[in-house]
C-alpha cells in the first residue's frame, strides 16, 4: 500500500531532496510541501510527516503529527537527550504512532561513529572536532552529541575521559564528558573528527561530506523504518545491520542496506 507523505521544510535544502527522492519512489505519494507559511494542519492525511526544519519549531511540529496519529520521521538537528526522553514517556504505550529521530543520514558517518564507539574503550584522551557550513544554526551537531554520549556509554565503568583545563573556554563544550570544538564556515558541508591520544600515538576517525548524495540512501531506509514504527527509535545506526555486534535479543534484526549502484559509489558522506 502507497505511504502518504508531507514532507515539512520543503523548501530547504535537504527539503528538496526529499520531496524529489520520494516523487520518484512508486511506494510513497508525496502529499503535502510544507514550508514556513503553511498551516501545520496542511500535514493532515499524511501516514508520515518529515521533519526537516530548525531546533525552535521541531517541537511543536512532532507534537501536532503525534497529536493528529501521525508517524515522524525526523531530520531536525538539535535534539537533546532530555526532549527525547520526554517524548519517549508521552508517547509509551502508544501503538499506532512513533517517532524516528535521524542526527545523520549518511551511512558513512554512522559508521564513523559507530567505529568511534568501538576504539573509545581504548583511549582515555578524547576530542572532536566538527564543522559544518556558516548557515548551520545549532552547534554542537546532533551527530557530535551523538558520538560523544555513544562513546561515553562504550566507557561505563572507566576513568572519565581526560579533559585538561575543560575550565577554558577554547577547550570546547563538554557533552559525555568528551570536549567538543565547532566550526561554522564557508567552504564546508559536514566533517567531522574524533580525535583518540594514546601513549605514543593518536588515531583519528574522519568523515567528511562532499554532496548531498550521501544522505540518500540513509533517507530511503530511515522512511521506510518510520512507516510502521512504534516509541522513538534514534540514529540509523538503530536501522540497519553495521556488522559489529548481533542485535539484543529482545531487538528486531536491523535491515540489511544495499551496496551503492555504480552512480552512488564515488558519493558517500553527514549531516
Amino acid at each position: 500500500m502507497t505511504t502518504r507523505v508531507a514532507v515539512i521544510g520543503a523548501t530547504g535544502k535537504m527539503g528538496r531532496l526529499v520531496c524529489d527522492l520520494v516523487d520518484n519512489d512508486s511506494d510513497y505519494e508525496l502529499i503535502a510541501r510544507l514550508d514556513s507559511s503553511s498551516a501545520l494542519s496542511e500535514m493532515l492525511g499524511a501516514d508520515v510527516a518529515i521533519d526537516l526544519t530548525v531546533p525552535a519549531v521541531s517541537q511543536g511540529i512532532v507534537d501536532y503529527a503525534l497529536d493528529n496519529g501521525i508517524r515522524v520521521l525526523v531530520g531536525t538537528s538539535g535534539w537533546s537527550q532530555s526532549r527525547i526522553d520526554s517524548l519517549r514517556h508521552r508517547i509509551t504505550g502508544r501503538d499506532t504512532v512513533g517517532v524516528v529521530i535521524i542526527p545523520n543520514f549518511s551511512l558513512g558517518s554512522v559508521l564513523g561513529t559507530a567505529l568511534s564507539a568501538l576504539a573509545a574503550r581504548f583511549f582515555d584522551s578524547i576530542e572532536i572536532v566538527e564543522a559544518h557550513q556558516s548557515s548551520k544554526i545549532d552547534s554542537p551537531s546532533g551527530t557530535a552529541v551523538r558520538t560523544a554520549e555513544l562513546m561515553a556509554a562504550a566507557r561505563a565503568g572507566l576513568v572519565p575521559v581526560a579533559a585538561p583545563h575543560i575550565d577554558q573556554r577554547a577547550r570546547g563544550q563538554q557533552i559525555a564528558t568528551v570536549p567538543v570544538h565547532s566550526l561554522r564556515m564557508a567552504g564546508v558541508l559536514a566533517r567531522q573528527d574524533v580525535i583518540f591520544g594514546g601513549s605514543g600515538e593518536s588515531l583519528t576517525i574522519t568523515h567528511n561530506t562532499l554532496s548531498a548524495e550521501a544522505y540518500e540512501r540513509g533517507i530511503m531506509v530511515a522512511l521506510a523504518a518510520t512507516r510502521e514504527c512504534v516509541g522513538v527509535t534514534v540514529g540509523l545506526d538503530q536501522l540497519i545491520d553495521l556488522g559489529l555486534s548481533g542485535p539484543a535479543a529482545d531487538e528486531p534484526a536491523a535491515a540489511a542496506v544495499p551496496p551503492a549502484g555504480p552512480e552512488e559509489a564515488e558519493m558517500e558522506p553527514g549531516e
